[in-house]
Order: C-alpha cells, then sequence, then structure tokens
C-alpha cells in the first residue's frame, strides 16, 4: 500500500495550494483534490488503492478544541 500525504503550501504572494506525495513522486495543485488526481495519473493502478484518511486537526462539532 502507498501513503499519500497532502500539505497546504503557500507562495511568496500568500496564496494557498497542495502538495500530494507518494514516495518519489509529487505533485502540485490548487485543491486538494487537484493535488491528488495529479498523483494518482504518475502512479500505476497497483501502486494506489482507495483508501483515504482525511485530517483537519480543527475543531468540529463531534470533537471540540478540548
Amino acid at each position: 500500500m502507498t501513503t499519500v500525504a497532502i500539505l497546504p503550501i503557500s507562495n511568496p504572494n500568500g496564496e494557498k495550494s497542495y502538495r500530494a506525495i507518494a514516495g518519489d513522486k509529487q505533485s502540485v495543485g490548487k485543491t486538494a483534490g487537484q493535488a491528488l488526481d495529479a498523483l494518482t495519473a504518475q502512479l500505476g493502478e497497483t501502486e494506489f488503492s482507495a483508501l483515504l484518511v482525511i485530517q483537519s486537526f480543527r475543531p468540529d462539532p463531534f470533537f471540540s478544541t478540548e
């Protein structure tokens, strides 16, 4: 199973984009989905399967800051 990390990045102008990384392959997109789509195009079907875990690290209705 290939592990994919998607990280928010900002350019010098403060514009936000996302970088998707899997091993030695990486891609950038304006959204996390675009970055992931570009990365999956680089990976073969045997390298990528459909398990996606999203962690936002922000409070929500189920998990407050406490």
